[in-house]
């Protein structure tokens, strides 16, 4: 468990406490705004045809992309890190898989499927989820270039090439990232590809973030190693988890968090 010293701002009255309260929430207002605003556009994005017949492993047998839509017509794939010969998936993608299974029921209320992929073999994603106790849906990429062409996964040459992550702004240390993938599905079964997002832009599934952007000492990160995220476990790995299990390291090579958007 991280502890820090919480240092102390200027100490106010209630009223310069409330007006300085009143000017951020002007702030805080405008960016909601933003972030409506952006919303929009993002959904008015041009559509692109898959034309690729992937197929994953999934339980029940196999299915193909349009199958992991199930009756609904949009769906939302989250790109887990986790490679074929990883023991297990990454501690931040994790810290992302313990926040989708309250929302599961709710996205499809609203025609949205939800499901995510990783490269390791079935067997060893289920074996995991059990551990984890998760609920959602997990399929297996590892027989297609669904993460390749997805700009997930990487190879060594990739790697050693520079900028091929997040629309090629910027490097990644691992053969595998996180991301976000967005699809739809018309009444004839055609699948389109409608958004992506990379690095800092799936911060928002990570909803222990939004506790720490309003507690005093904030993410308290700047001085994490290898990375911002390096204080993140899965969660039956913390000290207070039971039974207490060591640390497994190099497996998280950033994950959800970067700099760059």
């Amino acid at each position: 468990m991280t502890t820090t010293t919480l240092e102390r701002p200027r100490i106010a009255s209630p009223a310069d406490w409330l007006a300085a309260r009143k000017a951020l929430l002007k702030k805080e207002k405008e960016l909601t705004h933003l972030r409506d605003a952006l919303a929009v556009e993002r959904q008015a994005l041009p559509w692109v045809r898959v034309e690729k017949n992937y197929v994953f492993d999934a339980p029940g047998g196999k299915k193909s992309l349009a199958d992991l839509f199930g009756s609904r017509s949009q769906l939302a794939v989250y790109h887990f890190m986790f490679g074929p010969e990883w023991p297990e998936g990454c501690p931040s993608c994790s810290m992302v898989g313990d926040g989708i299974d309250g929302v599961l029921p709710h996205l499809l209320q609203r025609d949205v499927t939800f499901t995510a992929v990783s490269r390791a073999p079935l067997p060893k994603l289920e074996a995991f989820k059990t551990r984890m106790g998760w609920r959602f849906p997990w399929a297996s990429s590892s027989g297609n270039t669904f993460n390749q062409d997805f700009r997930v996964s990487f190879t060594p040459e990739e790697l050693a090439s520079g900028k091929i992550y997040n629309y090629g702004t910027v490097g990644f240390p691992a053969e595998e990232a996180p991301g976000l993938s967005v699809f739809a599905k018309d009444p004839s079964g055609n699948v389109y590809h409608t958004y992506s997002t990379f690095g800092r832009g799936l911060e928002e599934l990570l909803g222990v973030y939004f506790f720490l952007d309003r507690v005093p000492n904030g993410r308290d990160e700047a001085n994490q190693k290898p990375h911002p995220m390096g204080w993140v476990r899965h969660h039956d790995k913390y000290p207070e988890a039971e039974p207490a299990r060591a640390t497994t390291a190099n497996i998280d090579a950033g994950c959800c968090h970067s700099d760059n958007h």
